[in-house]
């Protein structure tokens, strides 16, 4: 069962906070695979299987303002959403997010080459600052200064916007947005927020949905059935990034029977 916080009876709906989500994908024997994280029972969302996600926080602004973001301006990137300013924070705000929950950072080196294999002196980097950015400190734009990267964020195609339901106690705002997979680059769930992993085939994440032994939230199926059929990444992706600006905001409504989701 998904832990889910109702908001209490006759109280106005909590304003919601902007968030970001990030499908990662890898090439497999028969098309595809997507990356997704058990939440851990006590977080909300709790004993859900999700992507690497969560909230945009303020200091991934440092990222954009002083330029470790590769590819995308700002401008670009607010416009593709519809927002006046602050569109790229979005963008960071996956790449921050699948690094802490999964690992796998998503840059460029100086040279321009896809951050891939890290060195011995580097994956000591990356797993301390990881630690550090668990633990709720702002140490991203110090990361990627450490490591002499810039983030990929034009390696990312922006594909859905989810708006929580007003009938829930806490509420965010998620654009979801896809991605490939680095190569080199393994991934492994935290052990706190998110308490398992696996790479699978958008059509068996949906088969074992079905059985109740694989619980999703809606917004989860729906952009899982949005990539289901594709065999090549590229082309994913390539078609994706052409629908960046038509992208719709979806609020869906929640109905309880017996104190029941129905």
């Amino acid at each position: 069962m998904i832990n889910i916080h109702k908001a209490e009876p006759n109280t106005p709906p909590t304003e919601p906070k902007p968030a970001a989500t990030v499908m990662l994908i890898r090439p497999a024997k028969a098309g595809l695979e997507v990356l997704m994280i058990l939440r851990n029972k006590n977080a909300n969302f709790g004993g859900a299987w999700v992507f690497p996600g969560g909230k945009v926080e303020t200091y991934d602004n440092q990222i954009v303002s002083q330029n470790f973001s590769a590819g995308i301006t700002d401008s670009m990137a607010s416009e593709i959403m519809g927002l006046s300013s602050g569109g790229l924070n979005y963008w960071v705000a996956c790449v921050r997010e699948c690094f802490e929950e999964c690992g796998i950072l998503m840059a460029y080196r100086k040279s321009g080459e896809l951050f891939g294999r890290a060195s011995y002196r580097e994956q000591e980097v990356l797993n301390r600052y990881r630690n550090d950015l668990n633990a709720g400190n702002s140490v991203l734009l110090d990361l990627c200064r450490q490591l002499n990267v810039k983030l990929a964020v034009d390696r990312m195609a922006y594909v859905s916007h989810w708006i929580t339901p007003i009938s829930e106690a806490k509420r965010y705002s998620t654009r979801f947005f896809l991605a490939v997979a680095p190569r080199y680059q393994q991934a492994f769930h935290d052990g706190s927020e998110s308490v398992n992993s696996i790479w699978i085939r958008p059509e068996e994440a949906l088969q074992k949905a079905l059985k109740e032994d694989f619980p999703l939230l809606m917004p989860t199926k729906k952009n899982l059935e949005s990539i289901v059929g594709y065999r090549d990444i590229e082309e994913l992706l390539y078609v994706k990034a052409a629908k960046q600006k038509k992208v719709e905001t979806i609020q869906p409504e929640l109905k309880y029977k017996n104190s029941k989701l129905v």
